[in-house]
């Protein structure tokens, strides 16, 4: 073998260098995927808790929470001279398809200021996805009768008092068994509730990354079809039991609510 030869690679050489390089790309790749997607989740994360305090300052100014936005809205809430969340047609509390193609249970972030948002003025989360918004209409152990509804009126808020507690809005670990009918809400089993029917005034919640809203699995179709009930636990992959999960929720518990608002001198 002449020197030349010697001096250089030979193709299993060659072929053996070129692997370990992919090895290398393919790792550096995953690690950095794996970054950007737990950078996404946390600035959601923090997102949803700033759509929270929004809310909440929101409530202590004006003495109620807001309606939800529907896609036709341009980011403000839908609400009648009542406090109903309704444009006079169709009710809006909880979200979801309504008529017309129109898409209700988006954050007013008009009304409560928040930002970013996109060229219409929804409130985004990490992913450039629109996050959504439910509020509690419904109540029960009030002093005396209710006039609903009760938390998007400033005036039947006060009126109801504080002994009100919310009926309805739901979060539990799963969507199996689940039911989502105002009144009758329950996660089909107590093992199966992250809370009861008792403690969440008003949520926010974002689709993930995925962005489907439905279309992942049943536990994510659960946060988008427009009841009472969703659903919260850690990610999960494609192909588990109830599908592909990346949605975030995070709630305003009755307390925090009438807690913030009694400080503040709005209640009772």
């Amino acid at each position: 073998m002449n020197r030349s030869a010697r001096a250089g690679f030979t193709l299993v050489e060659m072929a053996i260098v070129v692997a370990i390089v992919s090895l290398l790309l393919g790792s550096l790749l995953y690690t950095l995927s794996a970054q950007l997607e737990q950078a996404g989740h946390e600035e959601t994360r923090r997102r949803l808790e700033q759509a929270k305090s929004l809310l909440l300052a929101f409530a202590i100014v004006h003495g109620r929470l807001p309606c939800p936005a529907r896609s036709t809205s341009f980011a403000d809430e839908v609400r009648n001279a009542a406090g109903q969340c309704t444009d006079g047609s169709a009710e809006d509390y909880y979200g979801g398809a309504l008529a017309s193609g129109v898409t209700g249970g988006l954050l007013p972030a008009r009304a409560i200021g928040f930002q970013p948002v996109d060229a219409d003025g929804f409130a985004l989360d990490a992913w450039g996805n629109r996050i959504r918004y439910a509020v509690e209409k419904f109540v029960t152990g009030c002093s005396g009768p209710s006039v609903l509804p009760h938390f998007t009126s400033g005036a039947n808020l006060k009126a109801n008092g504080i002994t009100c507690l919310p009926r309805d809005l739901l979060v539990c670990k799963s969507a199996s068994g689940v039911n989502g009918v105002p009144g009758a809400t329950n996660c089909g089993a107590p093992a199966n509730a992250l809370t009861n029917q008792n403690v969440i005034a008003a949520l926010v919640y974002s689709p993930g990354r995925n962005s489907t809203q439905g279309a992942a699995g049943v536990d994510e179709a659960a946060n988008a079809n427009g009841d009472a009930v969703f659903v919260s636990h850690p990610p999960a992959p494609a192909g588990v039991a109830n599908g592909e999960f990346d949605d975030q929720i995070a709630w305003i518990a009755v307390g925090e609510l009438y807690g913030r608002m009694i400080a503040a001198g709005v209640l009772p």
